[in-house]
């Protein structure tokens, strides 16, 4: 924590106090440039995390050929998720001190790699190698281009967080869905097809990051946005481990839908697999929709406004999914789908005005908070399931919006960079 360790004055500058720069230039209106820069970004993250589902999608196939057990299904996610959780904060906290301009595009390619790997994998071992890979590449992507969200919104930071995460929630969504009709027929090798779209994501970032290394140039000189803290060093380290929390608590029952939820509908309703992915599909696509209008609710209403209402909110919901039917399960999926995922714009809006100025370390901490949580999860999700079986976790899992009630703890509102 001794990033955030000291408030920033004229004399004693906070690092990262550079990178801060060039978002005084658009405080006041994004440009219809700076706008394009916001859709690139989000439908490269449509890219990345379409990709990146694809491991999870295709879990039922991986399972069967390799005789995997629900703990070893639970070890790559963790693989992959930790290894994502473990580098974002390090390379967000870097790149706030010392942008490097081309990172976007290299991660990419790192998740394209992992893809290939993933193709012609044959024994569990390389599976775990193709994992690690592609969390390499999410570690890359998600700091830098939240950070270049950040600077392109025009001050309207939960929208600009929001279009771009929403990209992340569609591709998420998509996977399993191209997974059904494309690997699942044409068996592992046809993932990688796939690395076409990274290929084509590592064209459009180059771009992405020729804009931003003018957009640097052009605000070198001009004044940086003030990096004094709003709050104590003690209030905010305490805000951001209520938020971290809040994330866990988001991102355990996320784990247990994107890991396990074609295993649940599969075993407790007799469902084939590709009616699974549907239902999957449907999860993740409520979530999208939920992540859309999470970020400019926020910027009406307040950040805090919308973590109370999507934490707290979507418990009635859980409760009820173990012994909802078939019908009301995926009504019931829809409706925790959007709720839930209104959260994470609002949190990682919150975390970012509570640190003025650390914008790549915060997007790096939370993003990578939730790729952990989730990896970590989903290996203890998947021993319980071993255990007790697949239909008990989702009945533990249904009371952990109760942790919501910490937003009580949250300030008023932070203060806006």
């Amino acid at each position: 924590m001794d990033a955030i360790g000291k408030q920033a004055s004229p004399e004693n500058p906070a690092p990262g106090a550079d990178a801060a720069r060039p978002a005084a230039v658009t405080s006041a209106s994004a440009t219809p440039a700076a706008m394009s820069v916001i859709l690139a970004l989000s439908l490269c993250h449509f890219l990345n995390d379409t990709m990146q589902s694809m491991l999870s999608a295709i879990y039922p196939m991986l399972k069967t050929n390799y005789a995997l057990t629900f703990g070893q299904i639970g070890l790559l996610t963790f693989t992959f998720q930790f290894t994502a959780s473990l580098l974002q904060p390090v390379i967000g906290a870097y790149t706030d001190k010392r942008p490097i301009g081309y990172a976007l595009p290299v991660g990419m390619g790192f998740t394209m790699i992992g893809l290939l790997l993933l193709a012609v994998a044959g024994h569990y071992w390389l599976l775990l190698a193709a994992a690690s890979l592609v969390g390499l590449g999410s570690a890359v992507f998600h700091p830098e281009s939240s950070r270049i969200a950040r600077l392109a919104s025009g001050g309207k930071h939960g929208t600009a967080q929001s279009i771009f995460q929403l990209g992340g929630n569609f591709g998420t969504a998509s996977g399993p869905l191209l997974a059904a009709f494309i690997v699942v027929p044409g068996g592992q090798g046809s993932v990688a097809w796939f690395s076409l779209a990274a290929l084509c994501g590592m064209v459009i970032l180059t771009w992405v990051s020729r804009w931003y290394g003018n957009y640097r140039k052009a605000a070198a000189g001009r004044p940086a946005l003030s990096t004094l803290l709003n709050h104590s060093r003690r209030r905010v380290i305490f805000t951001l481990i209520v938020l971290a929390l809040l994330v866990f608590t988001k991102n355990i029952y996320m784990a247990s839908f994107t890991s396990y939820y074609t295993f649940y509908v599969i075993e407790r309703f007799g469902v084939s697999v590709q009616d699974a992915q549907l239902l999957l599909f449907l999860f993740l696509g409520a979530a999208a929709v939920g992540t859309i209008a999470g970020g400019p609710i926020g910027d009406r209403i307040g950040t805090k406004s919308v973590i109370w209402v999507s934490i707290l909110g979507v418990l009635p919901f859980t409760l009820m999914l173990p012994y909802a039917d078939l019908f009301w399960t995926g009504v019931l999926t829809v409706i925790i789908g959007m709720v839930l995922a209104s959260a994470f714009p609002a949190i990682v809006v919150f975390a970012q005005e509570m640190v003025p100025g650390r914008v790549g370390l915060i997007a790096g901490l939370f993003f990578g908070f939730a790729f952990g949580m989730g990896g970590i999860a989903a290996a203890v999700l998947g021993q319980i399931a071993d255990i007790k079986g697949i239909e008990y976790v989702y009945t533990i899992c249904s009371y952990l919006p109760f942790l919501g009630l910490l937003t009580i703890f949250l300030p008023r509102q932070a203060r806006a960079i």
